[in-house]
């Protein structure tokens, strides 16, 4: 199983980048919910989930500049920033809950991130 994030790079602010994550391997269901960033020196932070009922939650630091979305059907993750600034400088993680096989607990899973730099 794995949780393949991407479309990270340079911008400069003021900018706007799509971040999208997609799970991919064996398994009978996934649950791609949510994005984490941690920058250099700094604790992982939440950026922006989807819940259990379908609502999001945005980290104070990103609310009404980002977007969380998803496409249950492919498994895939998005995350739209726009108005970005240098603060948002940070790895991007994608995160999932994945039952691998029916009858099997539900298991936390973290993509390897991409770097999102945001400079003039």
């Amino acid at each position: 199983v794995q949780l393949q994030a991407s479309g990270g790079g340079l911008v400069q602010p003021g900018g706007s980048l799509r971040l999208a994550c997609v799970a991919s391997g064996r398994f009978v269901r996934a649950n791609v919910k949510a994005w984490y960033r941690q920058a250099p020196g700094k604790e992982r932070e939440l950026v922006a989930e989807i819940t259990r009922g379908g609502g999001t939650n945005y980290g104070v630091a990103v609310m009404g500049r980002f977007t969380i979305s998803r496409d249950s059907a492919t498994n895939r993750l998005y995350l739209q920033m726009n108005s970005l600034k240098p603060d948002d400088t940070a790895v991007y993680y994608c995160n999932s809950e994945i039952r691998r096989h029916w009858g099997r607990d539900v298991e936390d899973y973290w993509g390897k991130g991409t770097q999102v730099t945001v400079s003039s």
